[in-house]
């Protein structure tokens, strides 16, 4: 059994965790810390576990083996390095951190404390995503030209008693969550291109405020890829009954995939449209894979490249919407800079 401490309710999946982590075998929550002491208290109440208001004495309490960490992205670096330093296991929400460098020292301290990092790119483990690298993999659209990921949501649309739509008001702190749309949804789109078209050379981001908020509402990358394809990340939190789009194209065929809706046109593969006839099995999740590497060493299928590319996207982009221009992955590479 890993005994585990809760490390903040601020972001929106923080239930889910603390439901999956009670429904792991493996896992057992022992208490509860946030930075915000009136919501952690009212959480470690329904969880019933103890509140601890000082993070220090979780973090130093050798009953405590791991944490899940949810607090603000802008305190990740902090609290992930706290606890890698006091031999914890780290369990935390994308995105890791928001420059390419600071991960890079969060990975430092998670490899000399020899404790395991998982972020969560749930994404990763679905079987739709898994047909999709299957196809590319099995060359049945020829060569990768064209990719397209769209996932969008109306949490942003103001409604009566809600000026700030259903996603909690914290959401839109631009100091806490070091952007907007892009940053949170558009990280899923992100890290399946990143999966799919292989590594980017450069990005061209609008990162739109269009209702107002301090944060982008309303957003599009294009990315140009090392092997010459293109491709375009959509998201937002303005768009109402949006699906969730993945498109491939390449030089014998095209892939369409569109919430459970699969459809594949291949060269390779006989006229016209066809609707797989099954799917791989999907992949443990994020939280099983980390719980699984604690237990016995087995390696997660979601990689640091996978959580450092992330990083990496974000940050090209909100550089390109600063300076107004294209940003190669190059310059963020080389020069480590924070924007």
């Amino acid at each position: 059994m890993v005994n585990v401490a809760l490390l903040s309710k601020w972001h929106v999946h923080a239930d889910d965790y603390a439901r999956q982590a009670n429904q792991n075998q493996h896992l057992e929550i022992k208490i509860v810390w946030d930075e915000n002491a009136e919501r952690g208290k009212e959480w470690a109440s329904k969880l019933g576990v103890p509140f601890e208001q000082d993070l220090m004495k979780v973090l130093s309490n050798p009953e405590i083996e791991a944490v899940i960490v949810d607090t603000p992205t802008n305190l990740h670096k902090e609290i992930i390095l706290l606890s890698a330093e006091n031999k914890k296991h780290i369990f935390s929400e994308k995105v890791l951190a928001f420059t390419v460098e600071d991960c890079k020292e969060i990975f430092e301290a998670v490899q000399k404390n020899k404790v395991k990092l998982m972020v969560s790119l749930p994404r990763l483990t679905e079987n739709y995503y898994l047909y999709a690298q299957q196809v590319i993999d099995e060359g049945l659209l020829g060569k990768l030209t064209y990719i397209r990921c769209r996932l969008a949501h109306n949490g942003g649309v103001p409604f009566e008693g809600n000026p700030n739509g259903w996603l909690p008001k914290h959401f839109f702190n631009k100091e806490e969550c070091g952007g907007g749309a892009f940053i949170d949804l558009g990280a899923h789109p992100i890290y399946l291109t990143n999966r799919l078209a292989g590594p980017v050379k450069a990005v061209t981001a609008r990162l739109q405020k269009q209702f107002g908020y301090e944060i982008d509402d309303n957003s599009v990358a294009i990315i140009e890829y090392e092997n010459g394809a293109l491709g375009t990340i959509e998201t937002g939190f303005l768009s109402g009954r949006s699906p969730f789009q993945l498109e491939l194209y390449g030089t014998e065929g095209a892939l369409l995939i569109e919430d459970n809706k699969i459809r594949l046109n291949s060269k390779q593969a006989g006229e016209g449209w066809n609707v797989p006839e099954s799917l791989p099995e999907a992949l443990p999740m994020p939280l099983e894979q980390w719980v699984n590497s604690i237990i016995d060493e087995t390696v997660p299928t979601i990689s640091e490249t996978d959580v450092q590319g992330l990083t990496l996207i974000n940050q090209a982009a909100l550089l390109s919407q600063n300076q107004g221009r294209r940003v190669e992955i190059a310059e963020i590479m080389k020069d480590k800079q924070r924007v």
